[in-house]
């Protein structure tokens, strides 16, 4: 059976023919020594065709597709132009030979072509490669080096490519930044209160909270110069008045040791140090809440903004959480223990990172279990709505923390919870509603606007209106009157026609002269009604009778 072999390049698509070569009788070991010499390589495998690639772009998508395991319709049409075709209802007598074994099944599923891809053809793929530039008289060494280089750099940059709005890695380095300052600012202040402490002792008692005392340090400097008219400034500090008074009652009665001018004004750089750390861990918060509100508003709005950044920062990324499992999800941070109980057979762990959710907290003891497999359920979709939607919406996780909240009554009040297919038709309509209220708002304010401008366009005509002189006796007439008189035009049509069959005979008994047409009147009274089809026949019967007497 003959080999063809396809290799993919750089520069395009190259199809060779390895018919000097038994598969049955070599060894692997014996194609690889034969490989290294071109002479002996070259008469064993010799060039059928080369397609090369138009431009970069498409030298890029060809090897997109070859990395996903897809076959293209120019690889197709290459192959089937240059490969023998078989004749109807029999096999092929020869196989192709891919270093991917995803493209050959997907060539073989579509054309039929039989594909294999073992050690004996990636060792004859291996020596192609080699000596590519050599079976290519018009192809260069540099020049094929130089497409390798530009290819290599234009599909890493594709694939680090990342949408702006939806990029998780700021995510992970935002979370692990807060999670450092916490441990940091937390022994900072402790050092402070420590270093403080030999100069004000009774205020570690009366201070709690890290960073007022921080504050207070700074500012206090001297507890030998605290008086009643510092009271104000540190109630404003403290946020309470009572215990500004007792921190000066403290400093007067204080048992702490004196400092110099250079010990305070160490202790007051530092705490300022802490302060400013402080201030950036609240600036970091408020960054990694907006940033999780636009990478995955469903988890954020379903379990938290911090316990969904670890969980996407423990799974390397939004789509890796969204191809875990729920039962992944749920002892993801716990795989010591977990490792640990299946090494020693125990009990394993029934929760992870999603142990920081208030809704653990809040189920019972007994529930807990039960609490955090629903909860790494409910996780679980809303982390794949967030990655696979286009649309960034958070109404999934307000319903599914809806549910969340049911399933927590029902443990312990056993109030029966709406099923999970009510719930999402339900967060489907409001989605369609919000949807249509947007375009409808849309269509609103480009109503206003038309109506605006039409107002304008009105209020110009009436003022060019008022500038023009009124000729009604030669025959001209106002814009304002011309819609009046159309209208009355049309409902006197019936009538006009109807007067001027009964007065025909009248006018070609006169002399001759024409008749002249009566003047209407301009200003039409509102309650006048149409003449009506008898009222008309009447005056006509009127006007026959009076002729009748004249003559």
């Amino acid at each position: 059976m003959a080999l063809y072999l396809l290799f993919e390049s750089a520069s395009g698509y190259g199809l060779f023919h390895a018919y000097g070569i038994d598969e049955i009788g070599q060894s692997v070991d014996a194609v690889r020594a034969s490989v290294l010499e071109l002479k002996r390589f070259s008469k064993a495998v010799k060039l059928a065709d080369f397609t090369p690639f138009s431009s970069a772009v498409e030298a890029l998508n060809q090897c997109n597709a070859i990395s996903e395991g897809i076959m293209t319709d120019e690889l197709r049409s290459f192959l089937e132009l240059n490969l023998p075709k078989p004749k109807e209802g029999k096999k092929a007598k020869y196989s192709l030979g891919v270093v991917e074994p995803k493209v050959g099944s997907h060539i073989s599923e579509v054309t039929g072509i039989p594909c294999q891809s073992n050690e004996f053809v990636q060792e004859l793929l291996r020596g192609v490669r080699l000596h590519f530039d050599r079976f290519i008289n018009e192809l260069k060494k540099s020049d094929l080096e130089k497409a390798q280089l530009g290819l290599g750099h234009s599909y890493s940059r594709a694939k680090v490519k990342f949408n702006v709005n939806r990029v998780d890695n700021m995510v992970i380095q935002a979370i692990f930044l807060l999670d450092t300052l916490d441990k940091d600012i937390n022994s900072f202040s402790m050092r402070v209160r420590e270093w403080f402490s030999w100069h004000f002792p009774e205020l570690v008692k009366i201070v709690n909270d890290n960073y007022i005392y921080a504050k207070l340090a700074d500012h206090i400097k001297d507890k030998s110069e605290l008086a009643e008219k510092d009271i104000p400034t540190l109630a404003d500090l403290i946020g309470d008045e009572d215990k500004a008074k007792e921190v000066v009652e403290a400093a007067k009665a204080s048992m702490g040791q004196d400092l110099s001018e250079v010990d305070l004004m160490n202790v007051k750089q530092f705490a300022k140090r802490v302060m400013n750390l402080s201030e950036y861990r609240k600036n970091l918060y408020e960054y990694l809440v907006t940033k999780m509100n636009d990478i995955a508003p469903n988890l954020t709005s379903l379990i938290g903004e911090v316990v969904g950044a670890r969980l996407i920062s423990h799974a390397g990324s939004l789509s890796n959480l969204a191809k875990c499992p729920a039962s992944t999800l749920q002892i993801l941070g716990a795989e010591k223990a977990l490792f640990r109980a299946l090494k020693t057979r125990g009990n394993t762990p029934k929760y992870g990172l999603i142990f920081h959710s208030s809704f653990i907290g809040r189920a019972s003891t007994k529930n807990k279990g039960r609490m955090a497999r629903y909860l790494a359920n409910k996780c679980s979709i809303a982390s794949r709505i967030d990655c696979y939607s286009e649309s960034a919406t958070s109404v999934f996780g307000q319903k599914l923390r809806e549910q969340v909240e049911e399933r927590l009554d029902f443990y312990d009040k056993g109030v029966a919870p709406r099923k999970n297919l009510d719930v999402m038709k339900a967060a489907i309509d409001s989605m369609a509603n919000d949807a249509t209220n947007d375009v409808d708002d849309g269509e609103k304010v480009d109503a206003s606007a038309k109506k605006s401008k039409k107002k304008k366009s009105k209020a110009d005509g009436d003022a060019m209106d008022l500038d023009k002189p009124s000729n009604v006796a030669d025959g001209e007439a106002e814009p304002g009157t011309e819609k009046k008189k159309k209208k009355k035009h049309k409902l006197e049509e019936p009538q006009e026609k109807e007067n001027g069959a009964a007065l025909a005979n009248g006018d070609a008994e006169e002399n001759g002269t024409p008749k002249k047409k009566k003047k209407k009147n301009r200003e039409v009274s509102e309650d006048a009604k149409p003449k009506t089809a008898t009222e008309g026949k009447k005056k006509k019967k009127k006007k026959s009778k009076a002729e009748d007497g004249n003559e």
